[in-house]
């Protein structure tokens, strides 16, 4: 079989340079790279692999010497870009919302719902950053019967971009010296705050950030319309590293033990849970690297046949960057470029 001509859309952006960095981590072939971008960054430099590479803008034309591309760039460059990319008998890995609840395009967790990529038709979706994580975890307890699900997220800044980390430093280092600060990128000032709003509100009063848990979850699980799944996220005054305490109501039985050692033997699942010890995940275990961390495994209290966990996870990494490399992967494995 030969090997995909790869191009990296969005390729200077704060995910695309993580996959730019991933896809020289996780050794994927191909015949040819390509890195892409709007007009305004369109000839600066990138370094891979030992070359330097100019960056170019991302004209329909481009496309016909491409089989794969890795897309993140915004929704709206990705619905501009993507028809042009299929008619010119390419497919996109895209990482925006744009498509994620189409029903002809698979959403997909590299390792947990791979099977979905056999019907693509040019298109393959990256889930929302929080969902990633979460997915990875619920794949192997799906077996005892997901009936509830309940997650609360607590996100990092830089699921919002390079703005909203410049925000949350400058915004502190205002605050310690008690200098005023005008806060453009959150709602309310995001320095030594909690902010419960990502995304805008919808009808319901939940906001799109947590419809994307319910409606992805339920989409890359398979799970039952009738399986109630509720979600709350809040932003979180940390650079990097998504946080979610999850509850989970299974229609059978299944005693903590038995969690923890299922998720020590899955895919892409770190454990670390040994509270007597002070031994639990946090962000800083998660930083730059791919597990998906897991402890503070428990009964619930309010479910039967219930467990609660926590989870963390790199958002740039797993939730974006890692995840869209290993769907590159997998379609190269799987022949269906």
């Amino acid at each position: 079989m030969r090997k995909p001509r790869i191009a990296i859309l969005g390729a200077t952006g704060v995910v695309g340079r993580e996959i730019t960095k991933i896809t020289d981590e996780l050794g994927v072939e191909f015949e040819s790279i390509r890195f892409l971008s709007s007009a305004k960054s369109a000839g600066s430099k990138i370094t891979f692999q030992g070359r330097e590479y100019t960056v170019e803008e991302a004209v329909p034309e481009i496309f016909d010497e491409v089989d794969i591309v890795m897309a993140s760039a915004g929704g709206s460059t990705s619905k501009h870009f993507a028809p042009e990319i299929v008619k010119r008998g390419a497919m996109i890995i895209d990482n925006s919302s744009a498509f994620r609840m189409e029903k002809d395009v698979p959403l997909v967790i590299a390792g947990v719902n791979d099977e979905d990529l056999k019907w693509h038709k040019g298109i393959v979706a990256n889930p929302n950053c929080s969902t990633s994580q979460l997915m990875l975890v619920l794949e192997p307890l799906k077996k005892f019967g997901i009936k509830r699900l309940i997650v609360s997220t607590y996100q990092s800044v830089s699921g919002a971009g390079l703005a909203a980390i410049n925000e949350l430093r400058d915004d502190t280092e205002a605050r310690l010296r008690g200098e005023a600060f005008e806060n453009k990128c959150f709602k309310k000032p995001i320095s030594f705050n909690i902010i419960p709003q990502i995304d805008v509100f919808c009808e319901n009063g939940y906001t799109k950030e947590e419809m994307k848990v319910v409606n992805e979850t339920r989409k890359i699980l398979h799970l039952d319309e009738s399986t109630k799944i509720s979600c709350t996220a809040a932003r979180v005054p940390v650079f990097r590293g998504h946080s979610e305490a999850v509850d989970i109501e299974f229609e059978n039985k299944v005693e903590p033990n038995e969690v923890r050692e299922i998720l020590k033997n899955a895919y892409g699942i770190t454990v670390i849970d040994n509270p007597d010890e002070f031994e639990y995940p946090t962000t800083r275990d998660a930083d730059g690297v791919d597990p998906v961390f897991v402890g503070r495994i428990r009964k619930n209290l309010a479910f039967d046949n219930g467990i609660s966990l926590w989870c963390v996870a790199d958002n740039l990494r797993i939730g974006a960057a890692l995840n869209t490399v290993r769907i590159c992967k997998k379609v190269i494995e799987m022949g269906l470029f």
